[in-house]
């Protein structure tokens, strides 16, 4: 691959719609409530009333004589030795035995139509024998606590976890001597900062459609974020060898992390198979919220220390996740909140450590930012007092301490791509924050104005993936990745990558839909991975198909292939000459007379170390193997009303340094996006329990932000620092700008409250009053 610098670029760079938009917008796009097969039934879940309870027994009779009902499936249809798990190996298909969550799936009901199957649902009888709810994590991990899992120690883990009892996972990071580093601080904050749940909230709720062929094998269409990880997720929890189960994807009504593991699908085989004919089963938006999975929750004990210049110098940090009832990617989530403790910035001293610990909850799981955002929020603020101690305006604190481009991640990572500087030069500049900052926290009108700001790094590097670049008979190309677009765009920009590859128009690379039949492996949209990881596989796949070109092309035009150059189009011919052969050309010849179809592929992982041993110590890191780092920088400018606690959002400028942008308008879209979403979990949006029970599963009662509430001033800034080992220097963009949302609004409403502080998610009006009532001594 050439580097971007000396590549005349025609296809990377543009800023194209995405290639399914006409469908999309005309409505004719193909979700998974618009699939049908021949003789389809509709499903149906019949959920637990209990956070905790034995099974003692079912009574499906009368399900069963409902006139239309076709199968029903309980936990006595699968089997005990048999559990699925991303990291550790502890959740059935269904409630097996026990059930853990208000929500849980109990049985599932294929029926002739919904309307019937709901119906057979309630007429299901199940015998429960209440055990004692554990729903806080602190108290889960105290001697007396009733057990979530009784058997832990049966569990299959891919890592060294620690799990016992109501610990699910266990995870410790350092380097340098934390212990003895704060001697040498001036000055040490330390808080507790509390976290909440937020709601993944797809457009498209979850659902799947199973059907099985004559010869027992079944096809598994589902809404997800990888075909892979749906298939090894059903037959581990099933027993199902993997060859047994085809997985397709549809078009996908976005994800944010709750479609990369397992939900419904294994439910809707199960039912499949007994029924013997197609089942199909659509959650309602209820269901979805109650069943499927959220972000985590955390408790957040900080500690930092800095010098009388502003110099950092050490940090300990302790987390305790609320994991829910089943580990999920939940370890994976810890592990990698710790790794980014300390953001873009030096801290020579660390202990990082933390416990994700099991709940009668649902199971949380990843999302967007996968445990960044929670660990931002309490360090961000924490910069910001250690900049006001040492008497220094908060962007230039973190000037300061920000890590320089041949500086080394927390635990000794290299940087390859650092464009952290020209972000923050960026947003202080486009946002007036120099004078803003002087004239803030004065109240007007009963209204305080303040500013904010926060950086944040990500990674893009992780996993498995390949491609495979096909030419057809014409010269025109078929791509296949086995990567799931979730709406963010990466079907089109993996196109142009290999379009840019090949040199060809856009227009003559099509890209094949997942199939776990004929697919490269991709382990799945999620932690901002696709456009690097398998983009890497695309250029790389395309380049075997342009050397294989170059051979051709030799022999046709009778020069070494050492003379044959690529030209933009879709033509090859000697260098210096302007004699030449198209694609077409020489594909016709390898189809039907020489050397057979060209086809390239590639496959790889993703195997730098997570950590330098000399730098840094461990146990239970769950990723080993991570890297290649993004970086942001967020202002906010935020309006307080005194009298109420309202926080307004007036101006929000977000920069990324993404590497390349493969297709800006893309970027921009995710960079936005990013940011409206981390708004709402800054300011209202919160998963409530009452008891056991979710008490605000509906849009009538969990608050999101709408256009009314968008800033009148969102502005997105593309900082490109040419990533080496990426496609044409790119990197990750999809996670980056949600990162540092919530805490560069915490940061903006403390200064717009004088220094007052709101350390606990969401900044509800009632907790940015009382914050601000208590400062002023009115409490």
């Amino acid at each position: 691959m050439k580097a971007a610098a000396a590549w005349d670029f025609s296809a990377v760079g543009l800023s194209l719609p995405q290639g399914e938009s006409a469908e999309k917008l005309d409505g004719s796009a193909q979700y998974i409530a618009d699939l049908a097969r021949p003789g389809m039934l509709h499903g149906a879940i019949l959920q637990s009333p209990h956070a905790h309870a034995r099974i003692v027994s079912y009574d499906i009779s009368e399900a069963l004589a409902l006139p239309g009902v076709r199968a029903i499936v309980t936990g006595d249809d699968i089997s005990a030795d048999h559990r699925m798990g991303a990291f550790i190996k502890d959740e059935p298909a269904m409630a097996k035995g026990k059930v853990r969550y208000v929500g849980e799936i109990v049985a599932a009901v294929a029926a002739d139509t919904e309307a019937i199957a709901r119906q057979a649902t309630r007429l299901i009888r199940v015998d429960y024998k209440s055990l004692p709810p554990v729903l806080d994590p602190l108290t889960a991990l105290e001697p007396a606590s009733a057990l979530v899992h009784e058997n832990t120690a049966s569990y299959v883990t891919h890592f060294d976890a620690g799990t016992s009892g109501n610990l699910c996972s266990r995870t410790e990071l350092s380097q340098g001597d934390a212990d003895a580093a704060w001697a040498g601080c001036d000055f040490v904050v330390e808080n507790t900062f509390q976290t909440q749940a937020q709601a993944h909230l797809s457009m498209e709720p979850c659902g799947a459609l199973a059907e099985v062929d004559a010869a027992g094998r079944v096809t598994l269409w589902s809404a997800n974020q990888s075909v892979f990880r749906v298939q090894a997720s059903v037959c581990e929890s099933l027993g199902l060898p993997m060859t047994r189960l085809r997985c397709l994807t549809p078009r996908i009504g976005a994800g944010f992390g709750n479609k990369m593991e397992a939900h419904v699908q294994p439910v809707t085989v199960l039912l499949a198979l007994k029924a013997k004919r197609p089942v199909k089963i659509i959650l309602s938006r209820e269901e979805d919220f109650e069943s499927v999975r959220a972000r985590h929750p955390f408790h957040i004990r900080m500690r930092t220390g800095a010098r009388r210049d502003g110099t950092l110098v050490a940090r300990e940090v302790e987390l305790v996740l609320d994991g829910g009832a089943y580990g999920d990617d939940s370890p994976g989530v810890l592990g990698y909140a710790l790794l980014m403790n300390c953001g873009p910035y030096r801290i020579p001293n660390v202990r990082a450590h933390g416990r994700v610990v099991y709940t009668n909850k649902l199971r949380f799981g990843a999302m967007r930012g996968f445990g960044v955002p929670q660990v931002t929020f309490a360090s961000e603020q924490q910069l910001d007092e250690l900049a006001r101690l040492a008497g220094m305006d908060p962007v230039a604190f973190r000037r300061h301490n920000m890590l320089a481009p041949t500086d080394t991640w927390f635990g000794g990572q290299a940087l390859t791509s650092n464009g952290l500087a020209e972000c923050v030069d960026t947003v202080q500049r486009a946002s007036g924050w120099s004078e803003k900052l002087a004239r803030g926290g004065v109240a007007v009108g009963g209204r305080r104005r303040g500013m904010g700001v926060a950086l944040s790094g990500h990674i893009s590097g992780l996993l498995a993936s390949g491609a495979i670049v096909r030419m057809l008979e014409d010269g025109s190309i078929v791509l296949n990745t086995g990567a799931v677009d979730i709406g963010q765009g990466s079907n089109t920009v993996l196109v142009q990558l290999c379009a840019e590859a090949l040199r060809v128009p856009f227009e003559r690379v099509a890209i094949a839909s997942p199939d776990t039949d004929g697919s490269p492996y991709n382990w799945g949209t999620t932690a901002s991975r696709v456009t690097y990881v398998t983009g890497n596989s695309v250029v790389k796949a395309a380049e075997e198909v342009v050397q294989k070109l170059k051979v051709h092309a030799a022999e046709m035009l009778e020069v070494s292939v050492e003379r044959i150059e690529l030209r933009l189009g879709g033509w090859l011919g000697p260098v210096g000459e302007e004699r030449q052969v198209s694609f077409a050309e020489v594909s016709g010849r390898a189809h039907w007379a020489r050397g057979g179809p060209i086809i390239g592929s590639h496959s790889w992982i993703f195997d730098k170390p997570t950590l330098d041993p000399k730098r840094a110590a461990a146990l239970g890191l769950p990723f080993p193997q991570i890297g290649i780092f993004s970086f942001g920088a967020l202002v906010v400018e935020v309006e307080v009303d005194e009298t109420t606690g309202k926080v307004k959002v007036l101006g929000a400028w977000s920069a990324c340094d993404v590497g390349r942008a493969i297709n800006p308008l893309s970027v921009k879209g995710q960079i936005e996006g990013a940011f409206v979403q981390g708004m709402g979990y800054a300011l209202t949006e919160e998963m409530v329990w009452d008891g056991g029970r979710l008490a605000n599963p509906s849009l009538m009662d969990y608050k999101i932000p709408t256009f009314a509430e968008l800033p009148a001033t969102l502005q997105s800034f593309i900082v490109e620092s040419g990533e080496p080992t990426g496609p044409f220097g790119a990197k990750s963009v999809g996670e980056i700008g949600i990162n540092t949302v919530a805490a560069a609004i915490a940061n903006a409403v403390s200064h717009a409250l004088g220094g007052a502080r709101v350390r606990s998610l969401p900044l509800t009006s009632e907790r940015v009053l009382g914050a601000h009532l208590s400062a002023s001594g009115q409490a």
